[in-house]
């Protein structure tokens, strides 16, 4: 199987910057923001934001592991934070790729059983063939793949990751 490299390491970084500027941006008047990552890499790519939201930021962020059984998530969605830690407050659900969008929709379907604020989603790569009506808000790159196709995040030693397919 061939690989080909989507973006770079650098490249993923600037897209990381990007997003947690836009993120800042439409979050402004808050004080504090619960950063939400589905695990595995969408949390990875929640604690990159959290790190440079903290830089550029005086937001108070709050990083949240969200698990889930990705081939059964009906039932399966769980939080590293109580329900009441979220409760009227901003809250970012981040992915690294959103494929079909069934990771999304079901982590969507977790926050909003709690009162929130405000609540968007965000992710490193948008595929454009979903399953669900989910979009996201904030996004690094778009990409108009085939379904047989499998996109990668690499989080490797380095503090970002490189894309490949």
């Amino acid at each position: 199987m061939n690989t080909t490299t989507i973006l770079t390491h650098d490249e993923v970084k600037h897209k990381i910057r990007r997003i947690a500027y836009q993120i800042y941006e439409s979050n402004v008047n808050e004080t504090e923001l619960i950063l939400a990552g589905i695990a595995d890499n969408g949390f990875l790519f929640a604690q990159r934001l959290q790190k440079i939201l903290e830089d550029i930021s005086d937001l108070n962020i709050i990083l949240c592991e969200v698990k889930m059984n990705k081939k059964a998530p009906q039932n399966s969605v769980t939080t590293s934070l109580d329900p009441d830690a979220y409760r009227n407050k901003s809250v970012v659900l981040a992915d690294d790729v959103l494929n079909s969008g069934t990771s999304l929709i079901y982590g969507v379907k977790h926050f909003l059983d709690v009162p929130l604020t405000r609540f968007k989603t965000a992710v490193l790569v948008n595929r454009n063939h979903k399953k669900y009506p989910i979009k996201a808000d904030f996004k690094g790159i778009s990409l108009s793949t085939s379904l047989h196709e499998h996109i990668e995040v690499h989080f490797g030693d380095k503090d970002y990751a490189q894309l490949e397919y």
